[in-house]
């Protein structure tokens, strides 16, 4: 398989390229995204955080948020990176705590994930909405995809997605809730339409947040109505929407709750009544290391700040999950070639648009001409790399992935691997119960805040 291009002449030369060399990821959507990859991108929207304003706007669309998912998504920066820029940027670090909050939703669901493997594509728990499994239809209707379901808000976000790669993480809460409360859909058909065009689009964040709306991993559903969403957005979508006058999201709570979950009574019982995955009994109690630093295999990390490798050459698997300037194994190996390989059963998979191809594309190229790019089966060519180079080890940066996991298996039958932790976002000792998040949040927030 020969390497991948590193040079263009500008950002449409590459989307060019790349739509040649990514056929089914341009068939989803050739063009690209404002939004563009690499650490130089990330370090400029670092640079205009603001914890104050943030926790004071965040869940208006307009508001201050960081644009910081897509590089945090794929490790260009860390979440210890931007805990600590934002704590230096406050004068007390509770004026921070709503920001490193979110923050540590994301270290939650990478905890889950880390536990629970492939889990996250299960109901965690049964619907507390009075509707049974059965009940919600399993495919997402076209209408939603296509952005033609006549709310014009609805519709806005559709097309939003498609074309930007991104939504406002309040728009996603209300999609998300429309799409199963309001058309009675399964949340995984829900989740891999936004897995497909998001640019931070990573299971354990996607799933496990489109659960917390359904109430499959939540004490409740969670559902919104008219007034929250006009006050949030000023109003932009409902002046002229064609179903202004009939609009089905309009009312308030107490009676929008009873069309939607008439059965909401009996909820109790059809949930005491349905099976509890095995998966959340698995989140009882999970050791207090960071999931970036425990290897979905339990084999142990080289989480020292200066490893040491065995002798002999070494290899640099760069993946998908780590894609920034501070990944361990470029630094332990700073002298070793490095590979990257585009997973072709996953490109299969997921059908990711061209906009999520060429953010990590454009991460890749900012760490230097030392990361080469392959397309094909990641074990058979990296192990086949090692072989090229001499390579007797291959070094990587350690992720909760499964299929990673997977990976690091096949490798180790025919070299050995290593994988290395990145800095942590928290440190505290003991085990967690992250069978909620506030239960995580209880234990880890004097830490998060620097105060542990």
């Amino acid at each position: 398989m020969s390497d991948l291009r590193r040079e263009f002449a500008d950002r449409a030369a590459m989307a060019a390229y790349l739509a040649g060399h990514f056929p089914e990821a341009a068939q989803v959507d050739a063009a690209l995204s404002a939004t563009v990859g690499g650490v130089a991108a990330a370090q400029a929207r670092l640079a205009g955080l603001d914890p104050v304003r943030y926790a004071k706007t965040r869940n208006q669309l307009s508001g201050a948020v960081t644009y910081l998912s897509p590089y945090l998504r794929h490790g260009v920066i860390s979440l210890d990176e931007v805990r600590r820029v934002a704590l230096g940027k406050v004068r007390q670090p509770t004026d921070a705590g709503k920001l490193v909050n979110e923050l540590g939703w994301r270290d939650y669901y990478q905890r889950v994930y880390a536990a629970i493997g492939d889990g996250i594509w299960a109901d965690l728990e049964p619907y507390k909405t009075g509707w049974r499994r059965a009940e919600y239809t399993a495919t997402l209707p076209d209408d939603i995809a296509q952005g033609r379901t006549g709310l014009a808000c609805m519709d806005a976000f559709a097309q939003d997605l498609a074309a930007t790669g991104y939504l406002h993480n309040h728009a996603r809460m209300w999609v998300a809730a429309y799409v199963v409360h309001w058309r009675r859909v399964q949340w995984q058909a829900g989740a891999r339409w936004f897995l497909t065009h998001l640019l931070d689009g990573d299971p354990a964040s996607n799933n496990l947040s489109w659960q917390w709306v359904a109430s499959t991993f939540s004490h409740k559903p969670y559902i919104f109505n008219r007034e929250n969403l006009e006050r949030n957005t000023g109003g932009v979508y409902c002046t002229d929407c064609p179903l202004r006058r009939r609009c089905p999201l309009d009312g308030p709570y107490e009676r929008l709750e009873a069309e939607l979950f008439p059965r909401r009574g009996l909820a109790e019982d059809v949930a005491q009544a349905a099976p509890v995955s095995s998966h959340l009994g698995k989140l009882g109690r999970v050791n207090m290391a960071s999931p970036s630093s425990v290897a979905p295999d339990n084999d142990p990390v080289v989480g020292k700040a200066e490893p040491v490798l065995p002798p002999g050459r070494t290899l640099v698997w760069v993946h998908g999950d780590h894609l920034g300037p501070h990944h361990p194994g470029l630094r332990a190996a700073a002298d070793a070639p490095a590979l990257f390989v585009w997973d072709d059963a996953l490109l299969r998979q997921w059908q990711i648009s061209l906009k999520r191809v060429a953010f990590i594309y454009e991460s890749l190229l900012e760490l230097g001409p030392r990361v080469i790019q392959r397309r094909g089966d990641v074990a058979a060519e990296v192990a086949r790399t090692a072989a090229a180079h001499g390579a007797t080890t291959i070094v990587t940066a350690a992720s909760p992935s499964p299929r990673f996991a997977g990976i690091v298996a096949a490798l180790r039958r025919r070299v050995e691997v290593v994988t290395l932790a990145d800095a942590p976002f928290v440190v505290p000792d003991g085990s967690l119960d992250l069978r909620r998040f506030s239960r995580y949040w209880g234990r880890v927030e004097r830490d998060a805040l620097g105060r542990g």
